[in-house]
């Protein structure tokens, strides 16, 4: 397999039943609209205990059924913000971290210097980062993060970070995990090329649909018009309020 390679995203996780949370960042087709999508899974009840939602031009995470949130610290958090022409989505508390860095003159990479994996272990769940920037003329770039143990034991983070340049058709895509398994098992290598069509309604029931029926949670996809700024979106819950 050649590393320029596109694929399906429902072919990257055809089978895997627990790639955990995941940010797909790309330009579709036809190279006019800036893609962003982030979605979430869970296996325990607190996790699955979940739902999107949109408040003043954020995306966060909120519990379903408030009386039985257990644990809110690692599950409840703002995804999606945007500060002037950057979009950041993270999978954690992060995308604070990186909109308030931005607005202190702190680009991406420098602000999550400060962070790490969650505190989470044996699992040590990473932290997956995006940002897109937008720039004149329609043009945009975007960078990729992910921050992870060192080891089993979590002594040390270990930083990976990916600065692209757009191709039309073509999205990265980054998830905590390889799969399921007790630790769960970090992701691993670059993040996946994946196949990103023009259609929104598309992406979306592509990505939802592949995902493991007893595992996923919400998905939240966002298309930004390259020329006008418009940005169409859609949110999908399991549970809906």
């Amino acid at each position: 397999m050649s590393i320029y390679d596109i694929r399906q995203f429902r072919e990257i996780v055809e089978g895997n039943s627990y790639p955990g949370r995941g940010i797909v960042v790309g330009e579709s087709a036809d190279g006019t609209k800036a893609v962003i999508a982030y979605f979430i899974m869970g296996r325990s009840e607190n996790s699955r205990n979940r739902v999107f939602v949109k408040k003043d031009g954020a995306v966060f995470t909120e519990p379903f059924d408030v009386s039985k949130l257990k644990d809110p610290s690692l599950i409840i958090y703002a995804a999606v913000r945007t500060w002037k022409n950057h979009l950041v989505v993270t999978n954690g508390n992060q995308t604070d971290t990186v909109a308030d860095g931005l607005a202190e003159g702190i680009n991406f990479h420098r602000s999550l210097a400060s962070r790490c994996f969650e505190p989470d272990g044996p699992n040590f769940t990473p932290r997956i980062s995006a940002e897109a920037v937008f720039g004149d003329e329609g043009k945009f770039t975007y960078k990729m993060s992910i921050l992870k143990s060192a080891d089993a034991e979590g002594t040390a983070c270990n930083r990976y970070g990916y600065d692209y340049e757009p191709v039309a058709g073509v999205g990265h895509f980054i998830h905590t995990y390889e799969c399921d398994g007790n630790p769960l098992p970090t992701f691993q290598g670059e993040p996946r090329r994946v196949a990103i069509p023009d259609d929104i309604d598309e992406f979306t029931e592509e990505i939802w649909n592949a995902l493991d029926t007893d595992n996923k949670i919400s998905l939240y996809v966002r298309y930004t018009d390259l020329a006008t700024g418009e940005v169409e979106d859609r949110l999908v819950n399991k549970h809906e309020k």
